[in-house]
């Protein structure tokens, strides 16, 4: 019983699952079909929207196009009305306002660009002649302008100023301009050098200001619009020839002359002398100062332009450069003579000084002749000072003056020698430059300076011993040589010529003022010693009553009285002739008299303890024995004091 109707129950589900499944599938056909509606449905609404989608589309793009057109056309509206203000500021001309007009320029050379750049099409045409033709009457106005403006800042800088900027130690005493006769030492001295090197004197210049600031920039604008205009030719012109005679102008009022080797020969020394301290004065003025602030202006007026500013430059400072160094080479081509060494050397000095700013200055191939002229001026006074050099030993040694020197006292040859190798040994710092300039390998500077100099001494000493000569008294050929000696031995020993002559030649030349002090001892005290010797006097005659020391020596009375005449005679000649003789040295006058003191005295004291008893016991003794050892102590005091016959009598 149970089977059956489970499998009935089982063939009732089985029903119902297929009756299911029959359901679905009319309902799945069913949706198929719909969905299938719907597809075409769309299609068809897609196809209706199409044209609608595409007129979209075409309006989108022509407001698109609308709004770059009316972008545009503002643009181009824009460049009208700035053409419309650029027109006006360029009509009332660059003399209110000058920014605002070069401004405008700048503004219509925008707009001619603007508008070049629609190529075919005619409609801007009108626009760019009239903006072009503007622009030219604008350029025109603008080289007038950059002229005056250019001219009334290039006027002559006053020598006030140019000295207010100076260091103080440089700068001329109130109220005396170089040109007046002042001459200013350089102070690239050895000495100086030093003082600077140790912070002593460190020389400051303050800038010199040739425009106003303010002035700088206009003209740079107004030369940069030049040159964008093609007038750079022009504006260069306009320039060096303003700049060029200012700058000039400014050296004249300073004192600057253009001289030639003729006119520095025909000028006494004292003034061509001044006129070397006042260029000295000028140079440094010129190159420190005149020259590098018109580089300056040079390098800002034409900064970021277009254009050679070096041949600029070389163009302006051209004259002055040759003027300023012609009296230079004047000096240095000029006759030579020995006074002229040391403001040869003096130029010599503010040359080397002056080298490496004119490098500096005058930089680049366009300034190359500047450069050289500099270079060629310092050599060529370098090789006049050192033929100076050779001039002068030759001179001193030939010098043939006919001055003699009567009382034997130094000569002035030998102070003028001396003082002129003091002078060298203060530009030690200056020669050692210059023996460089000729250099001979293996030699060393400071053996150059002491050959040189004991060449010149050597020179000196020959020529004294040619002038001891002209003296007819041997003595006073020793004296004299002895005070030229010795003169120039202290002078040695108390400079700088010491530590370069060495000790060495400190000692033998003192052993030669040694020699020919006794030189003149043996030759002038000989003769006169020789009446305090015994020998020779005569055994003759004794003395009356066979009295002590006469009758012992057996000396004759006469022979004794002669003697005693004779050493009276030859003292009061010695004393009357070397009172007039001259040893200008305190110590070696003293050192002199008391060797022939030390000599004669005790000869004198020794002869009149012998001898005096026997003429004190005659008749007028005082007549024989006139001196007493005191009293020629007390007259060879007055030996060598160049006393003249009227002060002995006296």
């Amino acid at each position: 019983m149970g089977l059956p109707q489970a499998i009935e129950s089982l063939n009732e589900r089985v029903n119902f699952l297929r009756e299911s499944l029959r359901k679905s599938q009319t309902i799945k056909e069913t949706m198929v079909t719909i969905i299938g509606s719907f597809d075409h449905r769309l299609s068809s609404l897609e196809a209706a929207m199409r044209p609608t989608q595409v007129r979209t589309h075409a309006i989108r793009r022509a407001q698109e196009n609308i709004d770059k057109t009316l972008k545009s056309a503002d643009v181009i509206l824009a460049q009208f009305d700035l053409k419309r203000k650029a027109e006006a500021k360029i009509l009332r001309g660059p003399y209110e306002d000058l920014e605002s007009y070069l401004e405008a320029i700048c503004q219509l050379r925008s707009i001619v660009q603007f508008f070049s750049s629609f190529k075919g099409f005619k409609g801007p045409d009108g626009v760019l002649n009239h903006a072009n033709t503007l622009l030219s009457k604008a350029i025109v106005k603008l080289d007038d302008e950059f002229k005056q403006l250019l001219s009334t800042y290039s006027k002559p800088v006053e020598p006030d100023r140019l000295f207010d900027c100076l260091p103080s130690s440089l700068r001329p005493s109130a109220g005396l301009h170089p040109q007046q006769g002042e001459r200013v030492k350089n102070p690239s001295s050895a000495n100086n050098s030093n003082q600077e090197a140790n912070g002593l004197d460190i020389a400051i210049y303050k800038p010199l200001t040739l425009i106003p600031p303010r002035i700088l920039p206009l003209l740079h604008d107004l030369a940069q619009q030049m040159v964008q205009a093609g007038k750079q030719d022009q504006c260069l012109k306009f320039y060096c020839e303003a700049r060029s005679s200012a700058l000039e102008s400014s050296l004249r009022k300073l004192g600057v002359e253009r001289l030639n080797k003729d006119d520095v020969q025909k000028m006494p020394w004292e003034v061509l002398e001044a006129k070397i301290g006042n260029w000295i004065h000028y140079m440094r003025i010129a190159v420190k100062l005149l020259f590098a602030a018109e580089r300056k202006i040079c390098e800002q007026i034409f900064d970021d332009i277009n254009v050679k500013k070096d041949q600029c430059f070389a163009e302006v400072t051209a004259d002055s450069v040759l003027m300023l160094f012609s009296f230079g080479e004047a000096v240095a081509k000029s006759k030579r003579s020995p006074e002229k060494l040391f403001v040869l050397l003096d130029m010599y000095e503010i040359m080397r000084e002056l080298q490496s700013e004119v490098e500096l200055i005058f930089e680049g191939k366009a300034c190359s002749e500047m450069r050289d002229v500099s270079l060629n001026l310092t050599k060529r006074l370098a090789l006049t000072a050192q033929e100076t050099f050779g001039d002068f030993e030759e001179a001193v040694e030939k010098d043939a003056t006919k001055t003699t020197v009567l009382d034997g006292t130094v000569h002035p040859l030998t102070s003028y020698v001396i003082n002129y190798v003091k002078f060298l040994f203060d530009y030690q710092f200056t020669l050692k430059q210059l023996f460089q300039e000729f250099e001979t390998t293996g030699t060393d500077d400071n053996s150059q300076l002491a050959i040189v100099t004991m060449r010149i001494m050597q020179a000196l000493q020959s020529n004294l011993d040619g002038k001891s000569k002209q003296y007819r008294d041997p003595a006073l050929t020793y004296l004299f040589l002895m005070n030229n000696l010795h003169y120039m031995v202290r002078s040695v020993r108390r400079s700088e010529a010491k530590d370069l002559f060495g000790d060495d030649w400190v000692q033998r030349h003192r052993r030669i003022v040694q020699q020919n002090a006794k030189q003149y001892r043996r030759v002038a005290w000989a003769k006169i010693l020789q009446t305090l010797t015994v020998q020779s006097l005569s055994s003759s005659g004794s003395v009356p009553g066979g009295s002590d020391v006469g009758n012992s020596s057996g000396v004759s009375r006469a022979n004794v009285k002669e003697r005693f005449k004779s050493f009276n005679m030859q003292f009061e000649e010695l004393h009357q002739r070397q009172s007039q003789w001259t040893v200008p040295d305190p110590e070696l006058r003293e050192s002199l008299r008391l060797a022939v003191a030390e000599v004669l005295l005790p000869a004198y004291r020794s002869f009149i303890k012998r001898f005096g008893p026997l003429i004190e016991n005659g008749k007028n003794p005082q007549k024989y024995i006139r001196y007493t050892p005191e009293d020629l102590e007390r007259m060879l005091a007055e030996f060598f004091e160049g006393k003249t016959w009227i002060e002995q009598k006296r």
